[in-house]
């Protein structure tokens, strides 16, 4: 009989087992744990995101009952316990950099020549409940925050940090390698003079918003060869300076553009770029929604509301392991070409996860064996001929 993967054998495939191994070995990831190895922890730890486990003993109970995939899955039996220590304990940069490995993956996928790099940069927050007393504030919620930088033409996130719920956007945004000739486009959340400089000095852009107490000084007006975009007018387009002497004093030159929104208010934007039109320029941001439905979908499809463990590196681990099998599912999309909505090709991998069958035909019947022919009937057989 000829050997057939499961679904879930096959969504794993883009994961290099060398270059894992390599990552492993750099972090010395099996120290501890060198009869559940990272890999074990990793293949429990993606099933446990797209079966929908929800505890440990839930976990343990579904993975165990499916032996018999176990061995084509590289993994073996799994033990609540030594999940719960091997979670407490596994250094986070295993998986961390095992979903950079794949974001480059989607990177190269989609890449286009003469595409315009754009990069949305933005945080959300992760809840955590009381039994986690260690999660730090930031004055609204208690949890952690995750800090993504979206690239919408790939889909995909191309980094991840993970930090407690305190820590300023701004200073996670200082941290992200900034790439010739790409736009980058964050919220006020994000000010911060100096990382704007830095910007600007690797020929890149930025657009984003003003704070309110943020005092310019309008130089000169520029002209409007269009005003009207996609659910938007712009009213005004002037470059301008800071009005302080001081050490907020930016050596760039600036523009700010006035926007009205079609169902909404007027927006202030700013941004270093000297070139693009105001219309295209107001367009970069308004895409900015885009990294929004990101995090709502992550929070809808990927199980980041209950976690797995109540402890700091736990939390992390998990919520590597839900972005990795979220950069999975788009690998499998596009590799194996599939037209129909992400959503509901996610919905089949879950409802289909070990299933033995083709993931490029999960949404057909299985082919009916042809060792088995269905005998044709006779038109007579119902009637009685006793010729």
């Amino acid at each position: 009989m000829r050997f057939a993967r499961s679904i879930l054998g096959q969504l794993v495939e883009p994961i290099d087992r060398r270059r894992f191994q390599s990552i492993v070995d750099d972090h010395d990831g099996d120290a501890y744990d060198k009869s559940f190895r990272s890999w074990d922890h990793l293949m429990a730890l993606i099933y446990a995101q797209l079966s929908g486990a929800t505890s440990l003993r839930g976990l343990e109970a579904s993975w165990n009952a499916n032996r018999n995939h176990h061995y084509h899955l590289g993994s073996g039996r799994l033990g609540r316990s030594t999940l719960s220590d091997a979670s407490a304990r596994r250094p986070v940069a295993v998986f961390a950099e095992t979903f950079a490995l794949l974001a480059g993956q989607l990177d190269r996928q989609m890449r286009r020549d003469g595409t315009a790099m754009l990069r949305l940069i933005d945080s959300t927050p992760i809840p955590l409940g009381k039994l986690c007393h260690w999660a730090k504030s930031n004055g609204r919620i208690r949890g952690m925050k995750m800090h993504v930088v979206y690239d919408p033409n790939a889909d995909c996130p191309r980094i991840l940090d993970i930090t407690d719920a305190n820590v300023n956007d701004a200073q996670i945004g200082r941290t992200v390698t900034i790439e010739e000739g790409a736009a980058y486009v964050f919220d006020k959340g994000y000010c911060h003079y100096g990382w704007w400089t830095a910007i600007a000095a690797a020929k890149a852009f930025f657009v984003t918003r003003p704070k309110s107490n943020m005092r310019l000084e309008r130089m000169c007006e520029r002209p409007l060869a269009a005003t009207h975009g996609d659910g938007f007018t712009v009213l005004g387009d002037a470059e301008v300076s800071f009005a302080s002497k001081g050490d907020s004093k930016l050596p760039i030159p600036l523009r700010r553009i006035i926007v009205k929104r079609n169902e909404g208010d007027i927006i202030t934007l700013l941004t270093n770029d000297l070139v693009r039109p105001a219309v295209d320029i107001a367009a970069l941001y308004k895409g900015r929604w885009q990294i929004e439905l990101l995090f709502r979908w992550i929070k809808q499809h990927l199980k980041i509301r209950k976690f797995l463990g109540n402890n700091d590196n736990a939390i992390r681990l998990q919520l590597f392991a839900a972005m990795i099998a979220y950069a999975l599912l788009r690998i499998a999309a596009r590799v194996h070409r599939l037209v129909m909505p992400i959503l509901r090709f996610t919905d089949l991998v879950v409802r289909c996860l070990l299933e033995r069958r083709d993931i490029a035909a999960i949404d057909r019947p299985p082919p009916v064996n042809p060792s088995h022919r269905t005998p044709r009937c006779s038109p007579n057989q119902m009637s009685f001929d006793y010729a």
